[in-house]
């Protein structure tokens, strides 16, 4: 059985290497390395994958992230929402263009932001909303939009884990994760479910004058050569790795369905046992499972960790301490207690490798691993 990674980027590889070399060399040969054809040529592609009036690629996702906050004017000590259950790099633009994080609690049945919390954290200086679209399926963003338009507060999608997620309205309609707030925002990190080979981000947004706002602070705040309108930063997706996207891209629905039938194969491996409780899937959205994440039932996971690790499987947890309990987010208005669904699931979560290239015999071999420890 070939090893066992958490994200088989090489076989990954392997499975559509001349398709990647060949696109790979034509950038090259060309020498057009930055914002190159290859570039909007990807943006376009993205644009009509998504069904996105525009998108604007950049350097990585916290950029995006960055660039979006800076396009929508937030000024210091201005509050954003976002969920205490995240990477931390959601919370980290906030506080680095001096705005005030305001956290909130999970649902804990999908992990993504709650509305009920996100509405009773507005103040007066609130002005954005950044909900999470956590682990591979979308945020309740009907409630949240409802909420931002009523305090006419803006929303920005972090999408970096559910690129391909599609979210149902109560109305029938439907639209692609990052496409629903004003601005989306992602990454292509490798790992990610649409990844290059190195770092890349994408903003979306349908706003003409945001999307125009945006292209010009990732450009130096420039849209003529040496004019500098707004202050702005450096930051643009390069073209061999627009290039490899433009290759995965057209993969992306095959692969999401990939990881739906090793979810699926975990699901039922694990119905039945007790000590484990299977990913809850959203009613209203569909789930592209970056990760495939458990709660586990008194079981010491870190025990379990450890235990799969000598049997060649590994594991991960995302994330074993909650923002408000950060070192580098510690503010007096959040103590431990605060937000107990985010709190227990810091304590309980772990995830199995997940990825495009699991083979039945992988997964076999996981699942009763899995149950071995389970039973001691």
């Amino acid at each position: 059985m070939k090893a066992i990674q958490m994200v088989d980027l090489k076989s990954q590889y392997e499975n559509i290497q001349s398709e990647i070399d060949s696109a790979v060399l034509d950038v090259i040969r060309s020498s057009a390395f930055i914002n190159g054809p290859e570039v909007k040529a990807f943006q376009e592609e993205l644009e009509n994958y998504l069904n996105v009036k525009h998108v604007i690629p950049c350097a990585n996702g916290t950029d995006a992230l960055q660039i979006a906050m800076m396009a929508l004017d937030l000024q210091p000590g201005d509050e954003v929402i976002t969920a205490s259950f995240t990477y931390v790099a959601t919370a980290e633009v906030i506080a680095l263009l001096q705005l005030k994080p305001v956290l909130v609690d999970v649902h804990p049945d999908t992990f993504n932001i709650d509305p009920l919390a996100v509405e009773k954290a507005i103040t007066p200086r609130t002005k954005a909303i950044v909900p999470v679209h956590l682990f591979g399926q979308c945020a309740d963003m009907e409630p949240i939009m409802e909420i931002a338009r009523r305090h006419h507060l803006f929303v920005i999608e972090d999408t970096a884990q559910a690129i391909g997620a599609k979210y149902s309205f109560s109305n029938g309609s439907s639209a692609s994760a990052g496409t629903i707030g004003d601005i989306g925002a992602t990454s292509f990190f490798p790992s990610k479910n649409l990844g290059c080979y190195g770092d890349g981000g994408a903003l979306f947004t349908n706003n003409d004058d945001l999307a125009a706002k945006m292209r010009m602070i990732a450009n130096h705040g420039q849209t003529v050569r040496y004019y500098h309108d707004v202050v702005g930063v450096n930051s643009r997706l390069d073209s061999i790795q627009a290039a490899i996207l433009r290759v995965k891209l057209r993969k992306l629905n095959e692969y999401s369905a990939a990881r739906n039938e090793a979810a699926r194969f975990y699901d039922e491996a694990f119905a039945d046992e007790a000590k484990l409780n299977t990913p809850e899937r959203a009613k209203n959205s569909t789930h592209v499972f970056h990760q495939y994440t458990l709660i586990t039932d008194g079981l010491d996971r870190f025990a379990m960790q450890e235990f799969l690790s000598s049997k060649g499987i590994p594991a991960m947890v995302y994330y074993p301490v909650p923002l408000h309990l950060q070192k580098a987010y510690t503010d007096p208005r959040y103590k431990e207690g605060d937000f107990p669904v985010t709190e227990e699931l810091c304590k309980r979560v772990i995830s199995l490798p997940m990825h495009t290239e699991l083979t039945n015999e992988q997964l076999e071999w996981i699942v009763s691993c899995v149950k071995e420890f389970c039973k001691a």
